[in-house]
């Protein structure tokens, strides 16, 4: 069974059975204490939960809902997002193609649960779903083709938006714009895909209130996966348990004429082929 590793109450659960009738079995009973419960230690330690991982059925455990999960990764030393990494984004804002990765930093008090609240503050935030890769043994000057090596697995992240202060000034605040409590849900769970041929070419959608605003393919990426974690690593150490937001598709509210931006009620539903869905609600 491939490795899943998910967080409930604060400590590391190993996640069996399907997206939509899970189990969830604790790392470090089932291991006999061999493994960790903290969910942040499991990624230094990632190929010994592959292999125990293995041996679970879909029988082992106990049920366990979407609303009853934490972060799988809640306090990740580095924070990292791509800005304008899909091509169908960039047209829709009209923006070139980067030559590089446009790189800046969301705060750890941002993260948010794969059920959480999201806080509204004005009335200009948006929705923006995307892949979010999650280190593993880390490391420098990464090779692209040895950057699978260096990745535990993907998640399903937002990156939430706040406009108003993203372009309160020259240049603009995408830090803090998109930093605000709780504007970086992360979930449902960490899914190891180093066995999966389609990683670098999922479906990843975003529904508000059940409409669809965001469909594409990953592979839609300017920069694939390998690429943003040897163009990182060439720059400062990655470390077990860092998050890479890898940018969003087109379709986010702001793009839209006039904006379709969240209000309170507004159900976000984003999910990704392979991994699973995250489900949030706006207040």
């Amino acid at each position: 069974m491939s490795l899943k590793l998910a967080s409930v109450q604060g400590r590391a659960q190993f996640v069996v059975g399907t997206s939509d009738n899970f189990r969830v079995v604790d790392v470090e009973t089932s291991s006999n204490g061999i493994l960790p419960s903290d969910p942040m230690a499991c990624f230094n330690v990632w190929d010994a939960l592959a292999l125990h991982a293995q041996s679970l059925t879909t029988t082992d455990g106990v049920s366990c809902s979407l609303e009853q999960l934490d972060s799988p990764i809640p306090r990740p030393r580095q924070l990292f997002a791509i800005g304008l990494n899909y091509k169908l984004h960039a047209k829709e804002m009209n923006s070139p193609l980067p030559s590089t990765p446009l790189t800046f930093a969301k705060f750890q008090s941002s993260i948010n649960t794969p059920c959480g609240d999201v806080h509204l503050v004005g009335d200009t935030c948006d929705y923006e779903s995307e892949l979010v890769i999650v280190i593993g043994s880390g490391g420098q000057n990464i090779g692209k083709q040895s950057a699978w090596q260096h990745i535990a697995g993907i998640a399903v992240g937002q990156d939430l938006s706040d406009r108003t202060l993203q372009y309160s000034g020259v240049p603009p605040q995408f830090s803090l714009g998109k930093s605000r409590t709780g504007f970086s849900p992360i979930g449902p769970w960490v899914a190891d895909m180093r066995d999966n041929a389609s990683r670098d070419n999922l479906r990843l959608t975003c529904s508000i209130n059940g409409e669809t605003r965001q469909d594409t393919m990953t592979n839609d990426m300017i920069f694939d996966i390998s690429e943003i974690v040897s163009y990182l690593s060439g720059i400062c150490q990655l470390f077990p348990g860092d998050a890479i937001f890898t940018g969003t598709t087109s379709g986010v509210g702001h793009g839209h004429k006039p904006p379709l931006y969240l209000r309170s009620g507004d159900i976000i539903e984003t999910t990704l082929e392979g991994v699973g869905t995250i489900r949030n609600h706006c207040v």
